[in-house]
This record gives C-alpha cells, sequence and structure tokens, in this order.
C-alpha cells in the first residue's frame, strides 16, 4: 500500500491545486467571443472579480462591490470552495502523519486510522468542490436554455472544468487512503491468526512430547525395579 498511498496523495495534492486556481480564476462564465472581428469585447466573470476584455488584449477587473447584494449561488459558491480548500490542506497534512512512508504517526493502527481520516478529508474536499462548480454550471445552462431570459447569456468557463477535474482528483485519493486503514486492519487480524496458531500448534507439540516421555520414564523405571528385584533374588538364593 505504500506506492499507492503515494500516488493517492499526489493525487489529493494535485486536486487541491486545480480546486484553489479555479477558486482564484476569472473564468467561472465567459461571453462568446465571436461577436466581432475588431472590437470585439467580451466579459468573464468569477467568484470574486468581473473582467473586460477586447481584441487587444487588454483586459480590466474590478472586485465585486458588495457582498450582500451578490446572488445566492455564488455566496454558496464561496463558501464550498472555501471548505474545498480548507479540507484539503488538513487532508495533506494528515496524509503526510499517516502514509506508511513516514516515521510520525506512530504505530501502524494509528497511522492507518490518521489515513483515513486524510482520505475523508479529500473526499470531503473533491464533494464541495463538484457541487460547487456544478450549482455554478446549471445556473448559467439555465439561463442560457431559458428563451424567456433576455439579459446578457454567458457560457461555461475553464474554470468549471479544473473545478471539477480537481474534485474528481482528490476523491480518487481519498478513496484510496480509505481503502488503506482496511488493509492494515486485515494484515494485523492475520498476522494475529498465524501467532495464535503458532502458539496453539507449539503447545499441542510439547503436551505430545510430554505425554511420550512419561511411560517411557515410567518403563524405565519398572525394568529397573525387576532388574533389581531378580537380581537380590538371586543373591538369596545363592546364600
Amino acid at each position: 500500500m505504500t506506492g499507492w498511498q503515494i500516488l493517492a496523495f499526489f493525487s489529493g495534492l494535485a486536486g487541491l491545486c486545480a480546486t484553489i486556481a479555479a477558486t482564484v480564476s476569472n473564468e467561472w462564465r465567459a461571453t462568446s467571443r465571436a461577436s466581432s472581428v475588431i472590437t470585439a469585447t467580451w466579459v468573464l466573470q468569477g467568484l470574486w472579480n468581473n473582467c473586460a476584455g477586447n481584441a487587444i488584449g487588454a483586459l480590466h477587473c474590478r472586485p465585486h462591490l458588495t457582498i450582500f447584494n451578490l446572488e445566492g449561488y455564488i455566496q454558496a459558491c464561496r463558501g464550498l470552495m472555501i471548505a474545498a480548500i480548507c479540507m484539503g490542506l488538513f487532508g495533506s497534512v494528515l496524509a503526510l502523519v499517516g502514509m506508511k512512508c513516514t516515521k510520525i504517526g506512530g504505530s501502524d493502527k494509528n497511522k492507518a486510522r490518521i489515513a483515513c481520516f486524510a482520505g475523508v478529508d479529500f473526499i470531503l474536499c473533491g464533494i464541495c468542490s463538484l457541487s460547487a462548480c456544478s450549482l455554478y454550471a446549471h445556473r448559467i445552462t439555465t439561463e442560457f436554455f431559458d428563451p424567456m431570459f433576455m439579459s446578457q447569456k454567458y457560457e461555461l468557463g475553464a474554470a468549471l472544468f479544473i473545478g471539477w477535474a480537481g474534485g474528481i482528483l482528490c476523491i480518487l485519493g481519498g478513496s484510496v487512503f480509505c481503502f488503506s486503514v482496511a488493509d492494515s486492519f486485515s494484515r494485523s487480524h492475520s498476522q494475529a491468526n498465524y501467532i495464535y496458531r503458532g502458539a496453539a500448534s507449539h503447545s499441542h507439540i510439547t503436551a505430545y512430547t510430554r505425554g511420550q516421555t512419561k511411560p517411557v520414564k515410567e518403563g524405565h523405571a519398572a525394568d529397573n525395579s525387576s532388574s533389581s528385584r531378580v537380581q537380590h533374588f538371586d543373591k538369596n538364593a545363592y546364600v
């Protein structure tokens, strides 16, 4: 499981980096860039900033002016992504402690439990990231295919795909860490059974050898007593 744990750690760490990149990105949704050739302008919107760019390459961004007037889904996505980053950070620290290739964390059972907690944190990180990106994408697609929606329509931005990829990597890494605790306890149980069987067989062999040696000693003592009687009888007979 050591190699699998290393792969799971790098998978979770890559998912965490992708989650952070998606959180700070300004391209959660974007307008179409094919409306014009010379004076083409487009709008990029993220969780924290609104940006406008043109064909020349100029990009101007400004943060959201208020928090309380933001739409509810944006605030929900903010909270989910921040929770995903926190879970991913805790999971990375616990994974370093609980991995078998590290020398901290105590016994194998304690390290297995810590690795399981790290896996749960990574899975929660992935779920939060997937939920936030899916909620935002659902809002974009609903507005885009709604014929009664007359405002500016947007398309899916690159940050959503990065967030989805990061969430999947975190879930995969966390699943491997959760399976490692089952492998550790199964190995400890098999070792305990092997030790118990070895001790039982050793005690059986010892009892068997003792049972075999006792009659031999008794027979030998009987032979000695009979021989002594014969010798004593012979002496008396000659006398």
